[in-house]
Formats: structure tokens, C-alpha cells, sequence
């Protein structure tokens, strides 16, 4: 999808460094889906996805992807970004 934007750092823990790709408060709800997590593990053993559903609307977006720990930040975002080119392509 062309207008998603790019993914930023949020938070890191002691699993996953967060990345960003859309404010939570965008959506009526958020959710981790199977099929998402099975998308982002064939790029990133161990990844998360979250999904969002727009308020108003059917459609599902990428709220944020969680590399796991121990990549560095520009590795985890370039990783999140590839991962969201994949599922809203």
C-alpha cells in the first residue's frame, strides 16, 4: 500500500523493539491475528503484528509490528517496514 507510513521506535523491552506504523487512537479496535503473525514470522522469526480496524470503516491496517529483542533499530525498522509491504500489499 503506497500511503503506509514509515515505521518509528515506540518502546523496547526486554522481547521486542516496537515499531510504529500508526497512532493506536486511529482505531475502534487493535488485535494480534494469526494470519499476521504467520506473515511477519516468514520475514522475522518470532515477529508480532498488530492489526487495527478503522473507526467507520471494514478495513484492517497495520497499527505496529514487535521484532523481538537483540536486532538493532535500524535493522528492526527496516524489518517492520518489510514485513507491512508484504501483508498491505
Amino acid at each position: 500500500m503506497s500511503d503506509t507510513p514509515a515505521g518509528e521506535i515506540v518502546e523496547k523491552t526486554d522481547d521486542f523493539t516496537h515499531v510504529r506504523f500508526r497512532d493506536p487512537d486511529e482505531f475502534d479496535t487493535i488485535r494480534t491475528p494469526d494470519w499476521a503473525e504467520n506473515a511477519a514470522s516468514s520475514e522475522v522469526e518470532g515477529a508480532e503484528v498488530r492489526t487495527g480496524k478503522l473507526e467507520d470503516s471494514d478495513d484492517w491496517l497495520v497499527e505496529s509490528v514487535l521484532i523481538p529483542a537483540g536486532t538493532d533499530d535500524d535493522e528492526a525498522e527496516e524489518r517492520a517496514e518489510q514485513i507491512v509491504g508484504k501483508i498491505e500489499s
